[in-house]
């Protein structure tokens, strides 16, 4: 039987644009912004595939089954809302990411590779989206949510 899914765990963060070395002169995130703000509105226009999303995101493609597994668990989560809002989205982010990754490097170009692809380019994600999106994944997986 598959573990629960785990909670998300809350780490300290440094503020963008906050330098952690000493005398640096320029700040570490204001070469990165046009970059950043660039991705954000070719991903908004659609014209940025996931691919280069996955790649700028820097997912590392794992075995398929693997990561077929952990975007199993995401869908799972999300459904029985095991975490908050902002835990279950970055959740199923980085599960569809490495999906696509892994789709991509196993050369697999099926449904549920399609729909990872589709949705990891969406500009917005909705409570309702990342609930929609994870009973699709659950039907392409053949692992039926529960209505």
């Amino acid at each position: 039987m598959p573990s629960p899914p785990q909670a998300c765990r809350s780490r300290s963060v440094a503020p963008i644009g906050s330098s952690r070395r000493a005398g640096s002169g320029q700040r570490p995130g204001s070469l990165l912004r046009p970059a950043g703000v660039l991705v954000l509105g070719l991903a908004s226009l659609g014209l940025w595939s996931a691919s280069a999303a996955a790649v700028m995101g820097g997912a590392r493609a794992v075995p398929y089954d693997q990561a077929l597994g952990r975007t199993r668990d995401a869908a799972k989560a999300v459904i029985t809302r095991a975490g908050t809002e902002s835990c279950l989205r970055g959740k199923l982010t980085n599960a569809l990411l490495q999906m696509v990754s892994s789709c991509e490097a196993a050369g697999q170009r099926n449904s549920l590779c399609e729909l990872s692809n589709r949705a990891v380019v969406q500009p917005t994600w909705s409570l309702e989206f990342m609930e929609a999106t994870a009973r699709d994944v659950l039907e392409l997986i053949n692992d039926r949510p529960p209505r």
